[in-house]
């Protein structure tokens, strides 16, 4: 197993938790030169909100995009000022799932993410995101309060 990072993926929220997690990632591509992708996944509309109507499901869609291409944005304006080069993507999915498979499919050498989000008391209930991915992922995660 190779320690070089060449690829990092930073997973954002748009929360003001994760932008520790930013700078640290940000800082080690600038150090190791490594390409960096911002990720935000797209969480499924829930059951309860698809059930109120199409209209619903799509204003909580389009809320929820507009969501992650500011959280990305702020990751590639981050980048730029450290002069270093982020792809923002936006993908669908459960976000601890879709964070691990996203890394695995790209081949990423490390996951970059914050301890808190917006998880609120679902994390006393469910186990937050960074402790899911921690879990399952066999990508090196550095996880920064």
């Amino acid at each position: 197993m190779s320690t070089k990072i060449e690829k990092i993926m930073i997973s954002t929220d748009g929360s003001e938790n994760v932008k520790n997690a930013v700078d640290w990632g940000i800082e080690l591509a600038k150090a190791t030169g490594a390409e960096v992708k911002a990720v935000y996944v797209l969480p499924p509309v829930s059951v309860s909100i698809a059930t109120r109507g199409e209209r619903w499901a799509d204003s909580l869609r389009n809320h929820l995009k507009d969501e992650g291409k500011s959280a990305t944005e702020y990751v590639v304006d981050a980048g730029k000022k450290a002069d270093v080069e982020v792809e923002p993507i936006i993908i669908e999915g459960s976000p601890a799932d879709g964070i691990v498979k996203f890394a695995t499919e790209n081949e990423i050498d490390l996951i970059v993410m914050g301890t808190l989000g917006r998880t609120g008391i679902s994390h006393l209930l469910l186990g937050s995101v960074a402790e899911n991915v921690v879990r399952h992922s066999k990508t090196q995660v550095l996880v920064v309060p």
